[in-house]
């Protein structure tokens, strides 16, 4: 197959062109078969040319995404707020903004006609262990003990590679590659690794009186899962709700009386425990809470640390907070 330039291509090409003329061959002859020569003649540049661009043959393929795992790994090295998992998914989505279709998307799509299926699972893997080392490095001085941030590194190496290989196979060019690392991210979460410690669990124990309606609502309305249910006799019955991760929130009087001004009107004031639900959604959710049987006590309101915040009083005479974060306006 001949590896002659192109009539018209021009002299000096850009990184682009260069990748485009090694994917063609790939196609045309097999990976294995085709030289930097043989790139370098095709793309119409000298060998040093090609080298100006690529550190090597399989950089064809992987440059534009190492560029961008360059950037995750040094977002997560500089990042010291508190929350780990939420910086770990705000650089990994950064990778897709603005991800277009390249030479990455049609060696995934076209491994077995270039010859690049063993090549490819071997630089996947590398790339894999570099969001993972970069993730679980964030976990672990987010104050996750070393097995869990290891555990939570590898799902979110395997969650980015995944989302990139299914965007490649469902046509890159048709859809981002946003839309498919947002639901491989929501799975890389279900292993969010918690800080190290000595409570295992914060469970709330709720008296109600009316159980099933208090049952219907926090499972059913707000969206806990029940994880268990146990009965013993006279009637006696329990339901173990799963609410996501938890924390115990200890505020001064002064920290209280803040807040109060802040989520109400001045007619709602904090009880001694009051239970806080983030939401994907706080008018949508207070909707679906008051006509669930909710009663507001204060209405939706953005808050000055960006989340929005609703105060009701919920079954079991529970005060409720649902608050929806917002994120950063960068």
């Amino acid at each position: 197959m001949s590896t002659e330039p192109r009539a018209g291509r021009p002299k000096a090409s850009s990184r682009e062109n260069i990748a485009e003329a090694a994917c063609e061959l790939f196609l045309e002859q097999g990976y294995e078969q085709t030289s930097i020569v043989d790139i370098a003649n095709r793309a119409g540049v000298s060998r040093s040319s090609f080298f100006n661009y690529f550190a090597s043959k399989s950089d064809v393929l992987w440059a534009g995404l190492d560029e961008r795992l360059a950037v995750f790994e040094e977002q997560l090295a500089a990042d010291e707020r508190s929350d780990a998992a939420a910086a770990v998914r705000r650089a990994a989505e950064a990778v897709a903004i603005d991800f277009a279709p390249d030479s990455l998307a049609l060696g995934i799509v076209n491994a077995a006609a270039m010859g690049i299926e063993t090549e490819y699972e071997r630089d996947a893997a590398l790339r894999r262990s570099r969001v993972a080392r970069a993730a679980a490095a964030r976990f672990a001085r987010g104050g996750a003990d070393r097995v869990r941030a290891e555990v939570a590194g590898a799902a979110w190496g395997g969650a980015v590679l995944a989302a990139i290989e299914a965007w490649a196979h469902d046509g890159a060019g048709r859809t981002s590659l946003s839309r498919f690392l947002a639901r491989a991210a929501d799975a890389a979460e279900a292993v969010r690794p918690q800080p190290s410690g000595e409570v295992r669990q914060l469970r709330v124990v709720a008296r109600a009186e009316d159980f099933e309606a208090a049952l219907a609502f926090y499972r059913d309305v707000v969206g806990m899962p029940q994880a268990e249910a146990y009965e013993a006799e006279g009637g006696a019955r329990v339901a173990i709700l799963d609410a996501g991760r938890a924390t115990l929130e200890l505020s001064n009087p002064a920290q209280v009386d803040f807040i109060d001004r802040v989520e109400t009107d001045g007619d709602a004031p904090s009880e001694a425990i009051r239970l806080a639900f983030e939401v994907g959604d706080t008018p949508a959710a207070v909707a679906r809470s008051t006509d669930g049987g909710a009663v507001l006590e204060a209405s939706a309101r953005e808050t000055p640390w960006r989340s929005v915040n609703a105060r009701l009083r919920g079954p079991a005479g529970l005060q409720l907070t649902l608050f929806q974060e917002l994120g950063d306006t960068e």
